[in-house]
């Protein structure tokens, strides 16, 4: 008998998120599609280990995950903005920062990979940023967003590594959705920037997704599956 296959959404009440989890739940291809978040069930805390942990354990006997999406991110909050200059960072932006876009999925990467198939291909990516770039960056500011993401997608690359080893047909990876209408974004984005609505970005990502092959495994992508410099 073929076990049934699931996808699961980490953050998925947020604005790419829940596109990403509609979407997926109406593509059909999943036997049950999961959106985690702090207000679902079971409820995660991205900056918590024992609670990714609980979940993972409910996650793991729900089916065979062939699809994982971290969708969870931080670039402000009340008091804290992306830096102009070098004078503005402050430890409380850096460690909330690396806090939730740099540990919380690698302790996510942590609990999830164990769980994925040994054989077929699984897709897991956790959503970055461009500005993480090192060799793209030529604007300089946004310390704490840019260095947590650059972390991140090192994260991606040294656990795709390992997981090569036992897994050959999975693929991990980092991407980029754009600048994308979202509460996260709308405060900062310029005028003549290429905005997409959550929808748009959505089913470009889960088309990107479906170019990926293992030998792509901790890459970092854009939304439609082209390659970004780390």
């Amino acid at each position: 008998m073929t076990e049934a296959t699931q996808a699961l959404i980490i953050g998925s009440t947020g604005g790419i998120g829940r596109a990403l989890l509609e979407q997926v739940r109406a593509s059909g291809r999943y036997d049950l599609v999961t959106g985690l978040s702090r207000s679902g069930s079971p409820a995660i805390e991205i900056t918590k280990e024992a609670s990714i942990a609980s979940a993972m354990e409910v996650v793991a006997g729900q089916g065979a995950l062939r699809l994982v999406v971290i969708a969870t991110g931080f670039l402000h909050s009340s008091g804290i903005a992306p830096e102009k200059a070098n004078r503005q960072m402050s430890a409380q932006a850096l460690a909330q920062a690396f806090a939730v876009n740099t540990i919380g999925p690698a302790l996510v990467l942590k609990h999830v990979l164990p769980l994925l198939p040994r054989s077929g291909r699984s897709v897991v990516m956790a959503l970055s940023a461009k500005v993480g770039s090192i060799s793209d960056n030529r604007l300089g500011g946004w310390h704490s967003y840019r260095a947590s993401k650059a972390a991140l997608n090192q994260i991606v690359r040294t656990c795709a590594i390992e997981l090569a080893r036992t897994h050959r047909e999975a693929i991990l990876v980092g991407m980029h959705p754009g600048t994308v209408d979202t509460q996260l974004s709308r405060p900062f984005a310029r005028s003549g920037l290429d905005v997409q609505q959550p929808e748009g970005a959505a089913g470009a990502i889960l088309a990107g997704l479906e170019r990926l092959t293992p030998s792509d495994s901790g890459g970092f992508f854009d939304r439609s599956g082209h390659r970004l410099p780390y």
